[in-house]
Order: C-alpha cells, then sequence, then structure tokens
C-alpha cells in the first residue's frame, strides 16, 4: 500500500526519500542547519533535485559541511573547488559558502548557536500551515523577507527571501507538507 505524499516528490525515490525522511523536519542542531543553508544556496537558480544528487560529492568537497574548516579556507582550496565537477561549480557561491561560514561562526558567538538565532524568528516552534496542493506554497513571506534581510545585515550571501523560505521549509521551520500528506502530522513529533 502506497502512502500519500506530497505532489512535488511523487515519482523520484531520491525525492521521497527526502521527503519521508528530512523535510519539514524540524531542526536544532548547527551542523545540520548549515548544510541545509549551503544546499539551499547552491540550489539558488537550479532544481532541488540536482543538489540531492549531488549531496554526497558536496558533502566531500566541502569537508562535511565543517563550517570552521570552510571558514578558514585558502584561495588553493578554493580552485580546487571550482575544478569539482561534482558540485555545481559558482565562483560566487563557492566564496558566499566561505563568507556565510564565517559569518555564521558570529552568530554563534552572539547567540550562542544559530539555531537559538534562527528558531528566536518562530518562537522555537514550527509553523503550521494547512496546504491542499504544494503548488500553493509561498515561494517566500513576510518572515522568510525580514530573516533575509537580517542575515544580509549580518554579513550572509546568497539568503534571498525565497532561498530563506526553501531553507525553513527544509529544516521544519514551516511545516509546508499538504495536509492529505502522510507527514503532514508526523512531523510535529519530531520536535
Amino acid at each position: 500500500m502506497s502512502k500519500n505524499r506530497c505532489g512535488w516528490c511523487v515519482g523520484s525515490d531520491l525525492y521521497e526519500a527526502y521527503h519521508d525522511e528530512e523535510w519539514g523536519v524540524p531542526v536544532y542542531d548547527d551542523a545540520t542547519l548549515f548544510e541545509f543553508l549551503i544546499l539551499e544556496t547552491f540550489q539558488a537558480g537550479l532544481s532541488w533535485i540536482t543538489i540531492l544528487k549531488k549531496r554526497d560529492n558536496f558533502r566531500k568537497a566541502f569537508d562535511n559541511f565543517d563550517y570552521k574548516k570552510i571558514a578558514a579556507y585558502k584561495p588553493s582550496k578554493i580552485e580546487d573547488l571550482l575544478q569539482d565537477a561534482g558540485i555545481v561549480r559558482n565562483k560566487l557561491k563557492v566564496n558566499a559558502t566561505i563568507t556565510n561560514a564565517q559569518a555564521f561562526i558570529k552568530v554563534q558567538e552572539e547567540f550562542g548557536s544559530f539555531s537559538q538565532y534562527i528558531w528566536n524568528f518562530v518562537d522555537g516552534k514550527p509553523i503550521k500551515n494547512r496546504l491542499e496542493n504544494y503548488k500553493n506554497a509561498p515561494a517566500n513571506t513576510p518572515l522568510s523577507d525580514a530573516i533575509s534581510k537580517d542575515l544580509k545585515r549580518r554579513g550572509f550571501k546568497f539568503v534571498g527571501s525565497t532561498v530563506i523560505y526553501a531553507h525553513m521549509q527544509a529544516t521544519g521551520m514551516v511545516n509546508d507538507h499538504e495536509v492529505s500528506c502522510f507527514r503532514y502530522h508526523e512531523v510535529e513529533g519530531s520536535l
């Protein structure tokens, strides 16, 4: 018996596994929040499936998303990344990853953790929307606009409102599973 899932993931084993196991599950771990933030910035202008297919390559290329190592990358490492066919070789996004790692650490220093900072925008608990169809999900909201603006003020790059809303969905700050999806009620219990 097949499960009823959000329409965006049906038909791809990779998408279904990501949907069933990760998407929309509240994430409070800084390392995972950083990984999702970086993957979302690389996804800008591309399809999410492209990034998912390259996710293991990204992990390998970027030292398993160790933001402390990334913050200290030297020009030689940047050149290596730009030659790595396993990732998206966009110089602006690669440089933004280093800048974002540095900004991420500054946020941790100010707030104790990035998680504390980002979850404060939703008072520590997910916003539960009631989508009948994933096509009705917004690309951004006034809240993602505000978070984007604050991140940019703190020096982050490639963190436009659409990227931030996708990050909010991926990390469970927003539950945008369709109400008919089996995960709609399940992710709430993941807190």
